[in-house]
């Protein structure tokens, strides 16, 4: 049997704050309030980034948030929820839409078995 894949788009909207600093500074906030976290999981969660600004409104970024345990996407959201990239606010969520990739295939499966 096939692992249940989750993937969670967490829609995000880039504040002023986070627009108003340097592109380097920025670069080094993602790099140790965000990536820093990944090792945490050690495989578990896979995180991809998307920029929307230029295509899409109130969005300004999209990450994907993979795992096969959807306890592991809720830990990583507590800690980026305590990190400054909400707190300060940098960011803002504006909304998580979770799904099941191929989960059809699982549910046509389970029903020709």
């Amino acid at each position: 049997p096939m692992a249940t894949r989750y993937a969670f788009f967490i829609h995000l909207r880039a504040l002023p704050e986070w627009l108003r600093l340097p592109r380097e500074q920025r670069r080094e906030l993602g790099e140790a309030h965000l990536h820093e976290l990944l090792p945490r999981y050690q495989g578990a969660l896979r995180l991809r980034h998307f920029d929307a600004e230029a295509f899409a409104a109130p969005c300004s970024d999209l990450m994907l948030v993979e795992t096969d345990d959807p306890l592991k996407h809720y830990d990583f959201m507590e800690r980026l929820r305590d990190s400054p990239l909400l707190t300060v606010p940098y960011f803002e969520v504006l909304q998580i839409l979770p799904a099941i990739e191929d989960g059809y295939v699982a549910f046509e499966r389970a029903e020709t078995a």
